[in-house]
Protein backbone atom coordinates (compact mmCIF):
# COMPACT_ATOMS: atom_id res chain seq x y z
CA UNK A 1 0.00 0.00 0.00
CA UNK A 2 1.15 3.72 -0.72
CA UNK A 3 0.52 6.80 1.50
CA UNK A 4 -0.15 10.14 -0.85
CA UNK A 5 -0.27 13.39 0.66
CA UNK A 6 -1.75 16.58 -0.74
CA UNK A 7 -0.40 19.80 1.15
CA UNK A 8 -2.28 22.80 -0.23
CA UNK A 9 -3.31 26.33 1.21
CA UNK A 10 -6.31 25.42 2.90
CA UNK A 11 -6.10 21.59 3.47
CA UNK A 12 -4.26 18.52 3.82
CA UNK A 13 -5.23 15.14 2.69
CA UNK A 14 -3.77 12.04 3.51
CA UNK A 15 -5.32 8.93 1.57
CA UNK A 16 -3.88 5.18 1.42
CA UNK A 17 -4.43 3.16 -1.80
CA UNK A 18 -3.31 -0.06 -3.41
CA UNK A 19 -1.49 2.38 -6.72
CA UNK A 20 -4.19 0.59 -8.89
CA UNK A 21 -6.65 3.71 -8.87
CA UNK A 22 -9.77 4.23 -7.01
CA UNK A 23 -11.52 4.30 -4.39
CA UNK A 24 -8.85 5.09 -1.45
CA UNK A 25 -8.73 2.62 1.71
CA UNK A 26 -8.77 5.65 3.95
CA UNK A 27 -8.72 9.50 3.53
CA UNK A 28 -7.76 12.05 6.46
CA UNK A 29 -8.50 15.68 5.74
CA UNK A 30 -6.86 18.51 7.81
CA UNK A 31 -7.59 22.35 7.67
CA UNK A 32 -4.40 24.21 7.46
CA UNK A 33 -4.45 27.52 9.65
CA UNK A 34 -1.88 29.51 7.03
CA UNK A 35 -1.01 32.17 9.97
CA UNK A 36 0.65 28.64 12.00
CA UNK A 37 2.33 28.19 9.11
CA UNK A 38 4.08 25.48 8.06
CA UNK A 39 4.96 23.73 11.28
CA UNK A 40 1.72 23.15 12.23
CA UNK A 41 1.25 21.76 8.74
CA UNK A 42 4.05 19.14 9.39
CA UNK A 43 2.85 18.29 13.41
CA UNK A 44 -0.67 17.87 11.44
CA UNK A 45 1.08 15.24 9.11
CA UNK A 46 2.92 13.62 11.62
CA UNK A 47 -0.55 12.92 13.69
CA UNK A 48 -2.30 11.71 11.00
CA UNK A 49 0.02 9.70 9.21
CA UNK A 50 1.19 8.40 12.60
CA UNK A 51 -2.53 6.70 12.67
CA UNK A 52 -2.52 5.66 8.79
CA UNK A 53 0.71 3.44 9.49
CA UNK A 54 -0.47 2.01 12.32
CA UNK A 55 -3.48 0.48 10.41
CA UNK A 56 -2.00 -0.15 7.18
CA UNK A 57 1.60 -1.35 5.74
CA UNK A 58 2.08 1.43 3.85
CA UNK A 59 5.54 0.89 1.65
CA UNK A 60 6.02 4.45 0.43
CA UNK A 61 4.76 7.69 0.33
CA UNK A 62 4.42 9.76 -2.36
CA UNK A 63 3.73 14.22 -2.09
CA UNK A 64 1.55 16.76 -3.67
CA UNK A 65 2.78 19.76 -2.85
CA UNK A 66 0.80 23.38 -4.02
CA UNK A 67 3.81 24.78 -4.63
CA UNK A 68 7.37 24.59 -6.68
CA UNK A 69 9.55 22.31 -5.73
CA UNK A 70 12.42 20.10 -6.89
CA UNK A 71 12.02 16.60 -6.90
CA UNK A 72 15.35 15.86 -7.47
CA UNK A 73 17.10 17.04 -4.79
CA UNK A 74 13.05 16.22 -2.32
CA UNK A 75 13.25 20.28 -1.83
CA UNK A 76 10.21 22.45 -1.34
CA UNK A 77 11.18 25.49 -3.12
CA UNK A 78 8.54 27.58 -1.25
CA UNK A 79 5.35 28.27 -1.24
CA UNK A 80 2.90 31.21 -1.86
CA UNK A 81 0.44 30.62 0.51
CA UNK A 82 2.00 29.27 3.48
CA UNK A 83 5.47 30.42 5.50
CA UNK A 84 8.17 27.79 6.24
CA UNK A 85 8.28 26.41 3.69
CA UNK A 86 11.06 28.06 1.77
CA UNK A 87 13.80 25.59 0.86
CA UNK A 88 12.92 23.05 3.24
CA UNK A 89 14.00 19.09 2.65
CA UNK A 90 10.62 17.78 2.74
CA UNK A 91 11.53 14.52 1.11
CA UNK A 92 14.58 13.98 4.00
CA UNK A 93 12.09 14.94 7.05
CA UNK A 94 9.49 12.25 5.90
CA UNK A 95 11.45 9.69 5.43
CA UNK A 96 13.38 10.26 9.02
CA UNK A 97 9.72 10.39 10.15
CA UNK A 98 8.26 7.42 8.87
CA UNK A 99 11.33 4.93 7.55
CA UNK A 100 10.12 5.13 4.35
CA UNK A 101 10.95 5.56 0.70
CA UNK A 102 9.64 9.20 0.14
CA UNK A 103 8.68 11.02 -3.75
CA UNK A 104 8.06 14.48 -3.93
CA UNK A 105 6.03 16.26 -6.81
CA UNK A 106 4.08 19.62 -7.84
CA UNK A 107 0.44 19.03 -7.19
CA UNK A 108 -0.96 20.23 -10.57
CA UNK A 109 2.23 17.65 -11.88
CA UNK A 110 1.00 14.70 -9.59
CA UNK A 111 -3.02 16.03 -10.76
CA UNK A 112 -1.82 15.53 -14.06
CA UNK A 113 -0.37 12.37 -13.78
CA UNK A 114 -3.28 11.00 -12.04
CA UNK A 115 -5.89 11.73 -14.38
CA UNK A 116 -3.50 9.94 -16.90
CA UNK A 117 -3.21 7.30 -15.57
CA UNK A 118 -7.02 6.65 -13.73
CA UNK A 119 -9.15 9.34 -14.91
CA UNK A 120 -10.31 11.38 -17.95
CA UNK A 121 -7.04 11.09 -19.96
CA UNK A 122 -6.73 7.41 -19.16
CA UNK A 123 -5.42 5.69 -22.68
CA UNK A 124 -4.23 8.68 -24.41
CA UNK A 125 -0.38 8.60 -24.92
CA UNK A 126 0.06 12.51 -24.81
CA UNK A 127 -2.21 14.06 -21.64
CA UNK A 128 -2.11 17.89 -21.01
CA UNK A 129 -3.83 18.41 -17.20
CA UNK A 130 -5.23 22.04 -16.64
CA UNK A 131 -6.79 23.31 -13.21
CA UNK A 132 -8.70 26.40 -13.18
CA UNK A 133 -9.85 27.47 -9.79
CA UNK A 134 -8.16 30.43 -7.76
CA UNK A 135 -5.25 29.88 -9.88
CA UNK A 136 -4.36 28.33 -13.13
CA UNK A 137 -1.87 25.15 -13.11
CA UNK A 138 -0.67 22.94 -15.81
CA UNK A 139 0.98 19.16 -16.25
CA UNK A 140 2.19 16.85 -18.92
CA UNK A 141 1.72 13.29 -18.67
CA UNK A 142 3.38 11.56 -22.04
CA UNK A 143 3.12 7.60 -22.43
CA UNK A 144 2.37 7.46 -18.83
CA UNK A 145 5.40 9.42 -17.27
CA UNK A 146 5.47 13.00 -15.94
CA UNK A 147 7.55 15.42 -17.82
CA UNK A 148 9.75 17.86 -15.99
CA UNK A 149 11.27 16.26 -12.98
CA UNK A 150 13.86 17.66 -11.90
CA UNK A 151 13.17 21.31 -13.57
CA UNK A 152 11.72 24.13 -11.42
CA UNK A 153 8.60 24.16 -13.75
CA UNK A 154 6.80 22.99 -16.29
CA UNK A 155 3.64 23.20 -18.22
CA UNK A 156 3.00 26.62 -16.73
CA UNK A 157 0.04 27.40 -18.97
CA UNK A 158 -1.21 29.56 -16.29
CA UNK A 159 1.75 31.98 -16.23
CA UNK A 160 2.06 32.44 -20.36
CA UNK A 161 1.35 36.26 -20.80
CA UNK A 162 -1.43 36.79 -23.29
CA UNK A 163 0.17 38.48 -26.29
CA UNK A 164 3.68 40.16 -27.61
CA UNK A 165 2.52 43.61 -25.65
CA UNK A 166 1.88 41.79 -22.17
CA UNK A 167 5.55 42.62 -20.82
CA UNK A 168 3.96 42.92 -17.33
CA UNK A 169 4.61 39.38 -15.46
CA UNK A 170 1.63 39.78 -13.78
CA UNK A 171 -0.15 40.32 -17.09
CA UNK A 172 -1.03 36.36 -17.44
CA UNK A 173 -3.40 33.98 -18.92
CA UNK A 174 -3.92 33.19 -15.41
CA UNK A 175 -4.91 36.72 -14.40
CA UNK A 176 -7.31 36.73 -16.95
CA UNK A 177 -8.95 33.45 -16.85
CA UNK A 178 -9.13 32.33 -13.05
CA UNK A 179 -11.86 32.81 -10.81
CA UNK A 180 -10.30 36.28 -9.33
CA UNK A 181 -9.85 37.33 -12.92
CA UNK A 182 -13.60 36.49 -13.41
CA UNK A 183 -14.75 38.72 -10.62
CA UNK A 184 -12.15 41.35 -11.63
CA UNK A 185 -13.78 41.46 -14.66
CA UNK A 186 -16.82 41.94 -13.61
CA UNK A 187 -16.59 44.25 -11.05
CA UNK A 188 -14.81 46.36 -13.90
CA UNK A 189 -18.25 46.38 -15.86
CA UNK A 190 -20.71 46.64 -12.82
CA UNK A 191 -18.60 49.92 -11.99
CA UNK A 192 -17.87 51.25 -14.83
CA UNK A 193 -14.68 51.42 -14.82
CA UNK A 194 -14.42 50.39 -18.52
CA UNK A 195 -16.84 48.79 -20.82
CA UNK A 196 -15.55 45.23 -22.28
CA UNK A 197 -12.02 44.21 -20.10
CA UNK A 198 -11.16 42.12 -23.03
CA UNK A 199 -7.38 41.37 -22.62
CA UNK A 200 -5.98 44.68 -23.68
CA UNK A 201 -2.90 43.79 -23.79
CA UNK A 202 -2.93 41.46 -26.42
CA UNK A 203 -4.61 43.25 -28.88
CA UNK A 204 -7.59 40.63 -29.36
CA UNK A 205 -11.12 41.87 -30.03
CA UNK A 206 -14.49 40.67 -28.94
CA UNK A 207 -15.51 40.09 -32.42
CA UNK A 208 -17.77 36.96 -31.14
CA UNK A 209 -19.77 38.61 -28.27
CA UNK A 210 -22.51 40.75 -29.04
CA UNK A 211 -23.81 42.61 -25.78
CA UNK A 212 -26.77 44.63 -25.91
CA UNK A 213 -25.54 47.12 -23.39
CA UNK A 214 -29.06 49.09 -23.15
CA UNK A 215 -29.80 46.39 -20.73
CA UNK A 216 -26.72 47.37 -18.46
CA UNK A 217 -28.45 48.62 -15.61
CA UNK A 218 -30.23 45.53 -14.96
CA UNK A 219 -27.47 43.45 -15.53
CA UNK A 220 -25.68 45.55 -13.09
CA UNK A 221 -28.61 45.33 -10.74
CA UNK A 222 -28.36 41.73 -10.69
CA UNK A 223 -25.17 41.20 -10.37
CA UNK A 224 -25.27 43.66 -7.14
CA UNK A 225 -28.27 41.48 -5.99
CA UNK A 226 -26.28 38.63 -6.20
CA UNK A 227 -23.56 40.14 -3.64
CA UNK A 228 -25.86 41.78 -1.40
CA UNK A 229 -24.51 45.46 -2.75
CA UNK A 230 -20.82 44.86 -1.94
CA UNK A 231 -19.53 44.55 -5.24
CA UNK A 232 -15.96 43.50 -3.72
CA UNK A 233 -18.02 39.61 -2.58
CA UNK A 234 -19.38 39.22 -6.32
CA UNK A 235 -17.65 35.79 -6.85
CA UNK A 236 -17.16 33.87 -9.94
CA UNK A 237 -19.86 31.31 -8.93
CA UNK A 238 -22.25 34.20 -8.41
CA UNK A 239 -21.01 35.54 -11.73
CA UNK A 240 -21.69 32.14 -13.19
CA UNK A 241 -25.58 32.02 -12.19
CA UNK A 242 -25.86 35.01 -13.30
CA UNK A 243 -24.86 34.27 -16.99
CA UNK A 244 -26.75 30.85 -16.80
CA UNK A 245 -30.03 33.24 -16.40
CA UNK A 246 -29.20 35.45 -19.39
CA UNK A 247 -27.07 38.34 -17.94
CA UNK A 248 -25.23 39.67 -20.76
CA UNK A 249 -22.77 41.83 -18.03
CA UNK A 250 -21.87 37.90 -16.95
CA UNK A 251 -21.58 36.37 -20.13
CA UNK A 252 -18.88 39.18 -21.01
CA UNK A 253 -16.74 38.93 -18.01
CA UNK A 254 -16.74 34.84 -18.51
CA UNK A 255 -15.84 35.55 -22.78
CA UNK A 256 -12.67 37.36 -21.52
CA UNK A 257 -11.66 34.13 -19.32
CA UNK A 258 -13.00 31.74 -22.44
CA UNK A 259 -10.92 33.98 -25.03
CA UNK A 260 -7.71 33.93 -22.40
CA UNK A 261 -7.22 30.35 -21.39
CA UNK A 262 -8.55 28.97 -25.02
CA UNK A 263 -5.30 31.37 -26.47
CA UNK A 264 -3.29 29.64 -23.76
CA UNK A 265 -4.40 26.04 -24.62
CA UNK A 266 -4.16 27.00 -28.31
CA UNK A 267 -0.74 27.95 -27.96
CA UNK A 268 0.06 24.45 -26.19
CA UNK A 269 -1.31 22.48 -28.85
CA UNK A 270 0.20 24.02 -31.20
CA UNK A 271 3.55 22.90 -29.57
CA UNK A 272 2.89 19.81 -28.03
CA UNK A 273 -0.04 18.22 -30.21
CA UNK A 274 -1.76 16.26 -27.04
CA UNK A 275 -4.17 13.73 -27.90
CA UNK A 276 -6.41 15.10 -24.82
CA UNK A 277 -6.45 18.26 -22.67
CA UNK A 278 -8.45 17.17 -19.22
CA UNK A 279 -9.41 20.26 -17.36
CA UNK A 280 -10.47 20.34 -13.70
CA UNK A 281 -10.70 23.14 -10.84
CA UNK A 282 -13.55 24.64 -9.38
CA UNK A 283 -14.08 27.50 -12.17
CA UNK A 284 -14.38 24.18 -15.19
CA UNK A 285 -17.52 22.93 -12.91
CA UNK A 286 -19.06 25.84 -14.31
CA UNK A 287 -19.80 23.03 -17.20
CA UNK A 288 -20.37 22.35 -20.44
CA UNK A 289 -22.48 25.43 -21.90
CA UNK A 290 -21.01 28.08 -19.77
CA UNK A 291 -17.38 26.90 -20.08
CA UNK A 292 -16.50 24.00 -22.33
CA UNK A 293 -18.19 24.64 -25.09
CA UNK A 294 -17.24 28.62 -25.32
CA UNK A 295 -13.69 27.32 -24.23
CA UNK A 296 -13.34 24.93 -27.05
CA UNK A 297 -14.55 28.07 -29.82
CA UNK A 298 -11.75 30.03 -28.88
CA UNK A 299 -9.02 27.00 -28.86
CA UNK A 300 -10.48 26.81 -32.27
CA UNK A 301 -10.13 30.41 -33.10
CA UNK A 302 -6.13 30.45 -32.22
CA UNK A 303 -4.77 27.21 -33.10
CA UNK A 304 -2.75 26.06 -35.68
CA UNK A 305 -5.36 25.08 -37.96
CA UNK A 306 -4.62 21.70 -39.16
CA UNK A 307 -4.55 21.07 -35.34
CA UNK A 308 -7.86 22.40 -34.88
CA UNK A 309 -9.78 18.88 -35.05
CA UNK A 310 -6.93 16.85 -33.27
CA UNK A 311 -7.13 17.61 -30.09
CA UNK A 312 -10.16 16.74 -26.82
CA UNK A 313 -11.27 18.72 -24.73
CA UNK A 314 -12.79 16.54 -21.27
CA UNK A 315 -14.02 17.36 -17.84
CA UNK A 316 -11.26 16.17 -15.52
CA UNK A 317 -12.70 12.63 -13.48
CA UNK A 318 -11.20 12.53 -9.92
CA UNK A 319 -12.74 15.63 -8.41
CA UNK A 320 -11.29 16.84 -4.50
CA UNK A 321 -9.38 13.27 -4.70
CA UNK A 322 -7.32 14.06 -7.86
CA UNK A 323 -3.86 15.22 -6.00
CA UNK A 324 -4.07 12.16 -3.75
CA UNK A 325 -4.26 9.94 -6.72
CA UNK A 326 -1.47 11.41 -8.18
CA UNK A 327 0.62 11.47 -5.50
CA UNK A 328 -0.32 7.22 -4.35
CA UNK A 329 0.80 7.21 -8.56
CA UNK A 330 3.99 8.81 -7.87
CA UNK A 331 4.90 6.66 -4.76
CA UNK A 332 3.30 3.00 -6.38
CA UNK A 333 5.89 3.65 -9.82
CA UNK A 334 9.05 0.79 -9.91
CA UNK A 335 11.45 3.49 -12.00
Amino acid sequence: MFLGIEIGGTKLQLGVGTGDGPPLIALERRTVERTRGADAIREQILEAGSQLFDKYPIERIGYGFGGPVNSATGRVITSHQVEGWTDFPIVDWTREAFGVPVRLGNDCDVAALAEATYGAGRGHGTVFYITVGTGIGGGLVIDGHSQGGGRLAIAEIGHLRPGPLADDPHATVESLAAGPGIEAAARALVTGQVRHPLIAAGGFAPADINVDWSAAENDTDDLLCRCLGNVEQLTAKQIAQAAAHGNQMANAALHQAHVALGWGIAQMVTLLSPHVVVIGGGVSLMGEELFFEPLRRQVRRFVFPPLADSVRLVPAALDEEVVIHGAIALAARDD
